[in-house]
């Protein structure tokens, strides 16, 4: 190739009719297309997961825009380069419009002095910031920052906008057209499906294929499924184990095994474990969910799921995803109670929060006799000389009279 970029820079779309996706926000009718193309654009921060069209977005509003453009990418840059693109936007003679728009890659890599620098420029409109993030902004980015900016979450792309991608860098002179590519449509969408909404996975993916493919005699390059199979490998999986996915993702498993559903619990299982999630992490969860929201109902839970988290420590992986699997569907499998999760959070709340009055003289500890003497233990009743085993008498504080913590009738 004449050109040494990746195919997936060269196709990259230059105006908003090129861009393909992300229909919820750049739709003809939507606020972000309209204030792009009227080039009245704010400060916005995008997030998103990889290949979602992110930079793509930001090189298109670099095209478009009058102002004056910079890129910098958050994991190589500093405090210094934020000064640089300061100076050169308040020189006159550089920048005749005293505004500028910065493209900050991957934001959340700056810490808080870098994204303070920032601020004051923003606040004042000399910087029109682009921050792109594939982690939570809420999280990840200032406060104060995200207060002066718009939020826009980007979705993974479909396998429609993918395919459609794919089908034009086959045809684009810049992309792979100066190649007598032949795929049929099947293969380019099983490619668009292995990508997984990262369109750069699906690109690359066909690039490799291409340059590593010869040319046959009649000097077409085919491309087959086995061709795409093995130049991409394994379906992407759209998981970050230190990211919002999983949080995303644990949230959902232990949602679902509190839902009572033993095929979503599983699916969320798989798509940790093959995200490289910590399987002792997730029997930790499983143990927690037992105890939380099964509980009374099943009190076995709590042993089996147990029981799988000190197996797994012994076996690990890849064993362990077995034990996992039975221990979740067993715990959402079982009735649900969460009688002692909410007793106890409400007796804490009362201890915190109230004068709960002193401990019943006839229940206190006396192993003195000296403190028998002064009331302690005196007129406690023994339950086991009583038949049944039981005999009625009190326990709580007097000011705690007739509090109920334990609502037993919420197994279900």
């Amino acid at each position: 190739m004449a050109n040494n970029e990746p195919l997936a820079y060269r196709v990259r779309p230059k105006t908003l009719e090129e861009y393909v996706g992300q229909e919820h926000v750049l739709g003809k009718d939507k606020i972000l297309y309209r204030t792009i193309k009227a080039d009245r654009l704010s400060s916005i921060i995008l997030f998103g997961p990889p290949g979602c069209g992110k930079t793509s977005l930001a090189r298109v509003i670099s095209e478009t825009t009058k102002y004056k453009f910079y890129k910098i990418n958050a994991v190589t840059a500093g405090v210094a380069d934020i000064k640089r693109v300061i100076e050169e936007t308040k020189n006159f003679m550089l920048n005749p419009t005293g505004k500028s728009i910065l493209f900050i890659d991957e934001i959340h890599r700056f810490n808080k002095l870098q994204q303070d620098a920032l601020l004051p420029f923003v606040e004042n409109g000399t910087i029109i910031l682009i921050g792109a993030t594939t982690e939570n902004p809420y999280f990840e980015v200032n406060k104060a920052l995200i207060s002066r900016s718009m939020v826009i979450k980007l979705e993974p792309l479909t396998e429609e906008d993918v395919y459609k991608i794919l089908k034009n860098a086959i045809n684009r002179k810049d992309g792979l057209g100066e190649y007598n590519i032949k795929i049929e449509d099947t293969t380019l969408r099983k490619l668009a499906g292995i990508a997984n909404g990262d369109v750069r996975t699906a690109l690359n993916g066909l690039e490799v294929a291409t340059l590593t493919t010869t040319m046959s005699e009649d000097g077409y390059i085919y491309i087959t499924d086995e061709i795409i199979k093995n130049s991409v490998q394994n379906r992407k999986a759209i998981f970050d184990k230190n990211g919002e996915q999983h949080y995303d993702n644990i949230s959902a498993f232990i949602k679902s095994m509190r839902g009572s559903d033993p095929d979503a619990a599983v699916f969320y299982l798989a798509r940790a474990l093959n995200g490289g999630e910590d399987p002792m992490f997730l029997a930790r969860r499983i143990v927690i969910c037992a105890s939380e929201d099964v509980g009374m109902a099943n009190p076995n839970a709590l042993v089996v799921a147990n029981s799988a988290m000190q197996a797994i420590h012994m076996i690990g992986m890849p064993e362990a995803r077995i034990l996992l699997s039975e221990a979740a569907i067993y715990v959402a499998t079982s009735k649900k109670s969460n009688a002692s999760y909410m007793a106890i959070n409400k007796a804490l709340s009362d201890v915190q929060n109230k004068d709960t009055g002193e401990i019943p003289m006839h229940i206190r500890n006396a192993p003195i006799d000296k403190m028998r003497e002064l009331g302690y233990n005196e007129g406690y009743l023994y339950p086991h000389d009583f038949p049944g085993h039981y005999v009625e008498q009190q326990y709580l504080p007097d000011k705690m009279l007739g509090t109920k913590y334990y609502e037993s009738d919420s197994i279900n």
